[in-house]
C-alpha cells in the first residue's frame, strides 16, 4: 500500500462548518469545490484517498447532512460526511437532539463528540461525553473526540493535568477498536481566535494525550489517530501535519471555501513518501 509520509495511523483531514450553511449554501459549497478540483487537483492523487491512508472529512450541520452526502457521491475521491454531536440514548424523550439510529439510517458514518463549544454554551461535560462516546462505538460508528485547555490552564503549567483528566473521565471505562475511535486536541485558546499551538507546543501536547492513553491499557491506544484543531489554515497546514505526532487537522474556518479546505487537504499530499 502507498503510504503518506512516515505516518504509521495515516492522516484525517476533518473541516467542522459548526453552524453555517444550509442545503442551497451545501450545494453551492459543493460546487465551488467540483471546480476547485478540475483547476488544482491531480487526479492521480485521488488513489490516496481511496486506498484510506489518507481521509477526508466533512463534518456540516444536522440540516445539511443529506444534501453533503448526496453531492459527496460526485466528486472523484471520498468525502465522509460527519454529525457534528448525538445522543447517547437511541430513541426518547430529548426535544431537540438526534440519535444514532437516525443517522445511520441516512448512511452517516462517524459523529464529533466534545468539542470545546459544546461545552463551553450547550453544558457538555466529561460524564456526558462518555456516554455519547461509549453509545456510539458501541452502534459501530467512528468517533472523533475533542479534548483540550484553556489559556488559563496552560498558562498555569496544567496542560498535561487537563488532558489526561479528560482522557481519564472519559474513556478509562470503554473499549474502542483501531479505525473507529479518533481525538482531537483543541487548545481551546487557539480556537477561532487566530492563535496556533507551535509545532513543539503540539507535539508535546500530542505526547501527552498518547502517553495518557497508553495508561489506559487499551490494546489499540497505540493506533488512534490525534489531530490537531486550532486556527488551522492552508498557510500553517503543512508544518502542523510534519509534526511527527500530529495524525491530522480538524478545523473550521478554513472548511467553509471550497478552495482553503481542498489546499488543506492538498498540504497532506505533499508529505506522501
Amino acid at each position: 500500500m502507498i503510504k503518506i509520509g512516515l505516518k504509521p495511523r495515516g492522516i484525517w483531514i476533518a473541516g467542522n462548518w459548526k453552524m453555517n450553511f444550509g442545503p442551497k449554501e451545501t450545494q453551492d459549497f459543493f460546487s465551488d469545490l467540483r471546480t476547485a478540483i478540475q483547476l488544482h487537483w491531480d487526479l492521480k492523487d485521488s488513489e490516496f484517498l481511496h486506498q484510506g491512508q489518507l481521509r477526508a472529512c466533512l463534518i456540516p450541520p444536522v440540516i445539511c447532512l443529506q444534501q453533503a452526502l448526496l453531492e459527496a457521491q460526485n466528486l472523484p475521491f471520498p468525502l465522509e460526511i460527519i454529525a457534528q454531536n448525538a445522543h447517547w440514548e437511541t430513541q426518547g424523550a430529548f426535544t431537540g437532539e438526534i440519535s444514532g439510529p437516525m443517522l445511520k439510517e441516512i448512511g452517516i458514518p462517524g459523529v464529533l463528540i466534545g468539542h470545546s463549544e459544546r461545552r463551553q454554551f450547550f453544558g457538555e461535560t466529561n460524564a456526558s461525553a462518555r456516554l455519547r462516546v461509549e453509545s456510539l462505538l458501541k452502534q459501530g460508528f467512528h468517533v472523533i473526540l475533542c479534548i483540550g485547555e484553556t489559556r488559563i490552564e496552560r498558562d498555569h503549567g496544567k496542560t498535561q493535568e487537563i488532558l489526561s483528566q479528560q482522557i481519564q473521565e472519559i474513556l478509562s471505562e470503554i473499549k474502542f477498536s483501531q479505525g473507529r475511535f479518533i481525538l482531537a486536541y483543541e487548545p481551546i485558546w487557539a480556537i477561532g481566535t487566530g492563535l496556533t499551538a507551535t509545532p513543539t507546543q503540539t507535539n508535546e501536547a500530542h505526547q501527552q494525550i498518547r502517553k495518557a492513553l497508553e495508561d489506559l491499557r487499551q490494546p489499540q491506544a497505540t493506533n488512534t489517530p490525534i489531530l490537531y484543531g486550532g486556527s488551522v489554515t492552508p498557510q500553517n497546514a503543512k508544518a502542523l501535519l510534519s509534526c511527527s505526532e500530529v495524525d491530522g487537522l480538524l478545523f473550521g474556518g478554513a472548511s467553509l471555501k471550497a478552495e482553503s479546505f481542498l489546499a488543506v487537504l492538498k498540504s497532506a499530499l505533499q508529505l506522501k513518501s
